[in-house]
This record gives structure tokens, sequence and C-alpha cells, in this order.
């Protein structure tokens, strides 16, 4: 089973790829499950440019079909957000965006982070995976501006945080699992 860790953050001097790490480091210790941090800058997607609606897998953009080929590999994922405005980051909500199949019938946990732990974005995400077909999980992972990042900018997490991680692996595992067999019958 593979769970992929999403950084939805692009933005220069960006606080996400600190979590990320630290998300990584914790997820070596699981056993019987591969976790991969996949970084959305990495593909540098433009603003969704295919000219069919993606539940008809038509991609003709080669940023496209690496884009899909990589999320396909996951059995489920763990989103790392960042709150903009109350809301999604646009650059994450655009590489979401750009597939449906291949989030389809997975399992899908939240880490926020922003002035109010990333709890809006969260809830927006809850709303988009819902559409997308996907399984989310109750825990997440709430982060704070001014008590887990010195200076607003240096990830020093509080120690609390590692419990919720460690529920947040335990339920994304499980429900990716489960998934696997929904996927199989349909």
């Amino acid at each position: 089973m593979k769970i992929q860790i999403l950084l939805g953050s692009t933005r220069p001097g960006r606080v996400g790829k600190e979590v990320g790490e630290w998300v990584m480091q914790h997820a070596q210790s699981r056993e019987g499950v591969e976790y991969e941090l996949v970084d959305i800058a990495d593909f540098a997607l433009p603003l969704l440019d295919e000219p069919a609606p993606p539940m008809m897998q038509q991609y003709t953009k080669d940023h496209t079909k690496n884009w899909s080929s990589k999320i396909s590999e996951a059995d489920g994922y763990i989103f790392i957000t960042p709150e903009y405005n109350h809301g999604v980051p646009g650059a994450f909500k655009n590489a979401v965006d750009y597939l449906y199949h291949e989030w389809v019938n997975k399992a899908v946990g939240f880490i926020g982070y922003g002035s109010a732990g990333g709890v809006r974005a969260v809830e927006n995400w809850r709303l988009i995976s819902a559409e997308l077909q996907m399984a989310d999980v109750r825990e997440q992972v709430r982060l704070y501006l001014d008590k887990d990042f010195e200076n607003y900018s240096s990830f020093k997490p509080e120690d609390h945080h590692q419990d919720q991680l460690a529920k947040l692996f335990e339920q994304v595992e499980g429900w990716s699992k489960a998934m696997l067999t929904v996927r199989k019958t349909s």
C-alpha cells in the first residue's frame, strides 16, 4: 500500500516544506505501508489547460499525463494545506482539479496550517474530496503559525501533534486498505 503526502503550497518561502519533512520523518516508522512526499511545485502545472473535462481522462498535455501517472500510484493521500483567505490555496486546488478518476475511492487525511490551524481550508477540502468520491478521515493535524512556527517561519511543532499525526496515519492507512476493496469491486 502506498500513501502520498501532498505538499500543497507553491509559494516562495513556504513553511509547508518543513511540515512535509516532519511528516515523512514520522512516516518512516510505519510498517506495511510506503509513504512518499509529493511536492506539487515539482509539476509546474499551469492553470487548468486541458480541453476535455478530467472525468473523460483524455489528457493532451505532458504535464497532465505526468501528474496523472504520479497520483495514480497511491492508494491514499495526506494533504498538507495552508489556509489562504479562509480557503484552499489556488495552486493546490488547480492541481487537484486536473484529475478525477485518479482520486476516486481513495482515502484522504489533512494537515492544515495557518493563523487558525488551517481548519477552514480543511473544511473546504472535505467538500471537494466528497465530490471526488474520496473517503476523508476524521483526524486532522492543526498547526498554528503563532504556536508551531518560531517567528511565523521556522517549524517547531508542539509535542502533542505527534499523537495527532499517529492517529492520522492510522486512519488514512485503515481507510486506504478498505478502499482497495471498493476499487476492486467498482
